[in-house]
């Protein structure tokens, strides 16, 4: 695994793990026992221990799906989702996540950096009560590029006391075309409901500040786009 720190400093620890790089399940690389994989489905059985980790990295292009489901044998189960990727050709990322395991929570984090034309599609569901659902969502998007974020967070009857946030954030040139979609619908009373959509702009002050501190044009732009996709 030390690959995925030294290429794409992704942070690994103990877990078990579902690697895909390039949008491409990668089986030499995955290391599980408690779960079922097929046809871009995850099913989470159970965990002993240890927490999941689902490792998506590389370029992607056309269409991608990750279908997350933990079941209701899974309680008290700890899943993160780490997602990096990049397209310079059209490219759609479809991930769906149900969680039917009590006390069980999955956090995702999901770093773009768009070239092209991007649609991000996430939906989170809700099943059963004290459920957790956390994915942010934060993409770079390039000169006259179109990015498109859907988010649909699902809290169903006899769900109560869950947490749920689906949030995007992004940082785009002047030319780039950008729509945000949050969208909730919620049937049981949450312990947490959230959801946003925002712009980052880097300030004057920070610009002159950089100029003064010697650093060029392209240098600045370098800095800030490093620092933003770092936020998460």
């Amino acid at each position: 695994m030390s690959y995925l720190w030294q290429e794409f400093n992704i942070k690994t620890f103990p877990a078990e793990t579902l690697v895909f790089r390039d949008g491409v399940f990668c089986e030499e690389l995955s290391d599980y026992k408690n779960a079922e994989f097929k046809n871009n489905i995850i099913n989470i059985k159970k965990i002993d221990k240890l927490p999941f980790h689902i490792i998506y990295i590389g370029k992607i292009s056309n269409d991608n799906d990750l279908n997350i489901n933990i079941l209701s044998t899974a309680e008290n189960t700890k899943v993160i989702l780490t997602s990096k990727i990049e397209n310079e050709n059209p490219a759609f990322l479809n991930i769906f996540i149900k969680n039917a395991g009590k006390n069980s929570k999955i956090n995702g984090q999901i770093i773009s950096i768009n070239k092209n034309s991007l649609k991000i599609n996430v939906k989170g569901e809700h099943l059963s009560e004290n459920t957790g659902i956390f994915v942010k969502t934060r993409v770079m998007s390039y000169k006259n590029t179109n990015t498109e974020l859907n988010g649909y967070a699902i809290i169903n009857k006899n769900s109560p006391y869950c947490e749920s946030d689906i949030s995007f954030s992004v940082m785009a040139d002047e030319n780039a075309k950008i729509i945000m979609k949050p969208t909730q619908f919620i049937n049981s009373i949450p312990e947490n409901a959230s959801h946003s959509a925002s712009l980052y702009k880097p300030n004057d002050n920070q610009i002159i500040y950089l100029r003064e501190s010697g650093l060029s044009g392209e240098e600045i732009k370098t800095v800030f786009t490093e620092a933003f996709l770092s936020l998460i």
